[in-house]
């Protein structure tokens, strides 16, 4: 079966301010690389905006409301120190939600073997009541919530190779031993959570990596902790979230992978969701900062999801 992009135009919105590393170029560099010939083969679906409500599955109403309420007419809007909203935002993220849950859905019907959605901002920062890090909603925290209450699934893990700790999808699930969180991420970085002895209730494998490993590294945690996590927790899908900032070329973290190393664990990963779960799979872009590293590490990604 066929791998599915969702996408959207509006998902170069979402301005920043100056400097900012989270702009409106990694859509575009995303957007070129998948636009090339060899990804003619892509199921292309335009992102719908989520309903509000779906937010609710894992943020607090008082978060959700008050995230509403603070949508500006014009300017900005700091939710934190590096976190922002303007008047595109909130379509954005919505439409972020939005295909992510489709993705859910059409791969658990049974219409594409995967996807990946080509969202921005990221959302594995976002807890249930604080936004940060770049992210306002958890795409990939609200999908799994999706995919067991629409779909009726009774373990969902969620594997994460962004550079950055997803602080906000472990606070949301930690008490749950339904969800799986796998995680290997730069140590010490931001947002300083992450550690291997965070193991909420049996359910959170954190593989933390040293400033300047490469992908023997990522190898060595995959192999030893999170494939062996997901042989044992037997999920009914995986949803991965596709942080490319642990690129070598990018300039918020310090590990040293290339877009081969990605490729490995997409491939990895892949044969996991074969043997457990009919290959369902489905993966939502997080951080990527380096826009030729962005651009070769998605095309890896994508590149190995559309073998199958």
């Amino acid at each position: 079966m066929a791998t599915l992009l969702l996408h959207h135009p509006t998902f170069a919105n979402h301005k920043t301010s100056a400097g900012h590393p989270e702009r409106p170029d990694r859509y575009r560099a995303v957007e070129a690389v998948l636009g090339q010939q060899e990804f003619d083969g892509l199921v292309r679906e335009k992102a719908e905006m989520a309903d509000l409500d779906t937010t609710r599955y894992v943020h607090t109403d008082r978060y959700v409301d008050a995230l509403q309420d603070a949508r500006p007419n014009e300017g900005y809007v700091y939710l934190d120190g590096d976190t922002m909203m303007e008047p595109s935002t909130w379509e954005v993220v919505l439409r972020g939600v939005g295909g992510t849950l489709q993705a859910v859905d059409k791969v658990l019907d049974g219409e594409v073997q995967n996807a990946f959605v080509a969202c921005r901002p990221p959302g594995h920062h976002a807890e249930s009541e604080r936004a940060m890090g770049f992210c306002l909603f958890n795409n990939i925290g609200i999908g799994a919530r999706h995919a067991q209450k629409k779909h009726g699934l009774k373990r969902v893990a969620i594997v994460d190779f962004d550079v950055h700790h997803g602080n906000g999808t472990q606070e949301i699930f930690y008490s749950d031993p339904s969800v799986l969180y796998a995680s290997t991420h730069q140590m010490p970085l931001y947002p300083g959570t992450g550690a291997a002895r965070e193991t909420g209730v049996g359910n959170i494998f954190n593989a933390p990596l040293a400033p300047g490993d490469g992908g023997d590294k990522l190898r060595a945690a995959f192999e030893g902790k999170i494939l062996p996590a997901l042989d044992t927790f037997k999920p009914e899908l995986i949803i991965v979230s596709a942080g490319f900032d642990a690129h070598e070329r990018d300039p918020l973290g310090s590990l040293r992978m290339t877009a081969e190393d990605f490729a490995w664990v997409t491939r990895a990963l892949m044969k996991s969701a074969e043997k457990n779960c009919e290959g369902r799979l489905v993966s939502v872009l997080e951080g990527g900062y380096d826009l030729q590293g962005l651009a070769d590490s998605v095309g890896a990604h994508v590149g190995e999801l559309m073998k199958g």
